[in-house]
């Protein structure tokens, strides 16, 4: 059977197909040699499982087509937001590469990665390391990690979203369809959605702008609609304001531009350290601003609100929305 994503109840972000016949074959090939189960049982497994079902099925993907041969028990991640979908729905990667060099996996999925090890950072997979835990399927996103796409696959069978962080609900999508549980991760984003809509009500969202901040070494950026975290606020009912976003629904700022922190409330992170940031500066300039004068800011956990990217991490937004605001 040919895997493809199912309609969830808000839109969805159509995958762009590269239909490249070389990487069609290639994909196919892998599948028959990585070294994965090829019984066709046909057997379903649940959702704590750390298999999935065991028949042959065929994934479209970014970079082509490739076909799996469950049941899929071995899996290496090389992304943020496919590692959140993966634990989302149960299972436990043998390897995942981590946002940044030694910065190690992120917190609030930690505790379900004790057993997972580092494969690089999601910049610099390692290869080598890769190759060494003998997976049945690697995960990734063309964005990141086009150019190795056929390492990977010479590795075992590759399948990867068109982006990264951007209209997430894509890599959450794609991840489920890797790993034959496409059912499982409608369900799990409606069940966002629908916790959204009640958070939003209970903060008072409605008619409330926000500016939600990453401060940078050099810069700050605004995050739109199209954004993880922008996605999640708005969802809650949050308005994000009209700018002018990039194509990765973004704004990037000097300090000078403060003035666009414009939102009834500001919601900001601090990767690291404040002062190698200009967050100093900027909290400086926008003294004067409503939000400021009203007390209406808040600083949340970077590593969550920008690096956590899934349903896993939109409920950890949703709790912390919650625990503030409430």
């Amino acid at each position: 059977m040919i895997l493809r994503f199912p309609s969830l109840a808000k839109p969805q972000i159509a995958l762009k197909k590269a239909l490249a016949p070389a990487c069609i074959g290639l994909a196919l090939t892998l599948s028959a040699c990585s070294g994965s189960s090829t019984s066709n049982t046909g057997s379903t497994e649940t959702a704590g499982s750390t298999e999935t079902a065991a028949a042959s099925y065929t994934v479209e993907h970014a970079m082509g087509t490739t076909v799996i041969d469950g049941p899929v028990k071995r899996v290496v991640v090389i992304d943020s937001p496919h590692l959140d979908a993966l634990l989302a729905l149960g299972i436990t990667p043998v390897g995942a590469t981590e946002s940044g060099a030694e910065n190690g996996f992120p917190t609030y999925l930690a505790d379900q990665l004790q057993d997972t090890e580092s494969v690089g950072s999601t910049s610099e997979p390692n290869l080598e390391k890769i190759a060494s835990l003998d997976p049945d399927l690697i995960i990734g996103a063309k964005v990141r990690h086009e150019g190795i796409y056929e390492q990977l696959s010479a590795i075992a069978p590759t399948v990867m979203s068109e982006g990264s962080g951007t209209n997430w609900h894509e890599q959450a999508e794609i991840t489920a369809a890797a790993v034959n549980r496409s059912a499982e991760m409608t369900d799990l984003i409606n069940d966002l959605s629908t916790r959204a809509d009640e958070v939003g009500e209970e903060v008072g969202a409605e008619g409330q702008t926000v500016s939600m901040v990453r401060f940078r070494p050099d810069n700050f950026r605004l995050y739109g609609p199209e954004t993880f975290s922008g996605s999640i606020l708005e969802e809650v009912g949050y308005d994000l304001g009209e700018k002018e976003w990039n194509e990765y629904s973004m704004m990037e700022l000097s300090t000078e531009n403060f003035g666009q922190i414009d939102g009834d409330l500001i919601f900001y992170t601090i990767p690291g350290e404040p002062a190698a940031t200009t967050y100093p500066q900027v909290s400086e300039l926008w003294k004067d601003s409503p939000a400021v004068q009203q007390g209406k800011t808040y600083e949340f956990e970077d590593e969550t609100w920008m690096v956590g990217i899934g349903v896993l991490g939109g409920n950890e937004i949703l709790d912390d929305l919650e625990e503030a605001l409430s």
